[in-house]
């Protein structure tokens, strides 16, 4: 009865895997398609016949190509370390700490998943559902930062400067655009953006320290 026990569990466990190897199967076709034939171009049927799979299973995962979308703008959350990053803004109470960790975490969204976000926002002047998910994004990421800046004590914000404020300077200096700008016409690394991204925030944004001019 043990033994029967165990693998009714280890088959269920390993269904609920096949289920997210399929999921992620299907991400990554997706991905594949809308990259390289544009997103409009794309039916459901093309990424059920690149994964491997039926056209219910792509409904069933993912219910439509929006989804399909957000999933992937999840996915390159995930890629860029946003755990990691939540786990460095916790450990400090460093306004310029916290900028540097959040420029970090810019860097690597934009180096690993920037063609899809110039995809989602390009797609999304002409299709409703992209231009969606496209600007749930934008307020999500404006909501995180205000958190973060929120949690600073006062002062630490330079004078007159609010929070929504600091949030427009934020989206106006760290952004796809700046990032591919930088890379591609000015030859910069993306640790040297990186690195200006940080003194730049903390210098826009950040309370001069005692004695600086």
């Amino acid at each position: 009865m043990e033994n029967e026990t165990g693998r009714r569990r280890y088959t269920s466990l390993r269904r609920v895997t096949q289920a997210h190897q399929t999921r992620a199967e299907i991400a990554d076709a997706a991905r594949r398609l809308f990259l390289s034939q544009g997103w409009a171009a794309t039916t459901v049927r093309d990424v059920a016949r690149e994964a491997g799979v039926s056209v219910p299973t792509v409904y069933a995962a993912y219910q439509n190509k929006a989804g399909l979308v957000w999933a992937l703008a999840d996915a390159a959350d995930l890629a860029a370390g946003l755990p990691q990053a939540i786990d460095e803004l916790e450990a400090t109470d460093d306004p310029r700490r916290h900028l540097a960790t959040m420029a970090g975490y810019d860097r690597r969204l934009f180096e690993r998943a920037g063609d899809l976000i110039m995809l989602i926002r390009e797609a999304g002047r002409t299709e409703p559902d992209l231009a969606d998910v496209y600007l749930r994004g934008r307020r999500q990421v404006g909501e995180y930062r205000a958190q973060v800046f929120s949690s600073w004590p006062d002062g630490a914000l330079r004078p007159g400067l609010d929070v929504p404020t600091a949030i427009d300077i934020y989206a106006a200096l760290c952004n796809i655009d700046v990032y591919t700008t930088l890379l591609i016409e000015r030859s910069w690394s993306p640790d040297r953006i990186e690195s200006w991204w940080g003194e730049a925030l903390a210098r826009e944004l950040l309370s001069p320290s005692p004695g600086a001019p």
